[in-house]
């Protein structure tokens, strides 16, 4: 539907609520200081409706100004993401917002391999949907089990992997400054907490 057609609905919409409210012209002009016959254009479709227009008939109706207007039918709302493969894990984006808040479901499979601690801007939040993580993090060392979380400012080095004997799924989140990571200087303590 075109911004053309939405406007055009407008007028029908504003008469409608109007008159489901049992109210007047001339009383919605004494409630939004618009003229009456401004008003009357509007339902009629003879006037653009304009926001400065719209917001006090909101307010006087008391409704979302979505409702005056008509939001537009609402699209698919199932996530349709493609899983990214990246140094043996698997990331499934759970956000479409570049530049906002990014959110992964994450499989770790089990491997061996030493940790490799990375920081970078940002802060991260991390919660273990199965299996156990590995996180590095600074001087620490811990093990989180399914539906235990971490959250970190990622400047401080961090590295995280599966410690159990099978593969480890966790959720992600973080802000974009996430996605530009880079190496630093593994940590002096990498004993293992069993």
């Amino acid at each position: 539907m075109s911004t053309d057609d939405v406007l055009a609905e407008v007028g029908a919409r504003l008469r409608r609520i109007r008159r489901e409210r049992e109210v007047t012209l001339a009383a919605l002009s004494g409630a939004t200081g618009i003229s009456v016959s401004t008003l009357s254009r509007l339902e009629s479709g003879l006037r653009r409706p304009s926001l400065e227009l719209l917001l006090p008939i909101a307010q006087a109706h008391q409704v979302p100004l979505d409702e005056l207007v008509g939001a537009p039918p609402v699209g698919d709302p199932r996530v349709r993401a493609e899983p990214l493969r990246r140094d043996g894990r698997t990331f499934l984006p759970l956000t479409r917002q570049p530049g906002g808040l990014q959110a992964y479901k994450v499989l770790e499979p089990r491997r061996e391999r030493e940790p490799e601690p990375r920081s970078h801007e940002g802060y991260e939040w991390l919660y273990v949907l199965s299996g156990r993580l590995r996180l590095v993090l600074g001087e620490h060392d811990v093990v989180l089990s399914a539906g235990e979380a971490a959250e970190f400012d990622t400047r401080v080095p961090h590295w995280f992997g599966s410690a159990g004997p099978g593969p480890v799924e966790f959720l992600s989140l973080f802000g974009p400054q996430g996605e530009r990571m880079h190496v630093r200087a593994r940590p002096a303590r990498r004993a293992r907490e069993g």
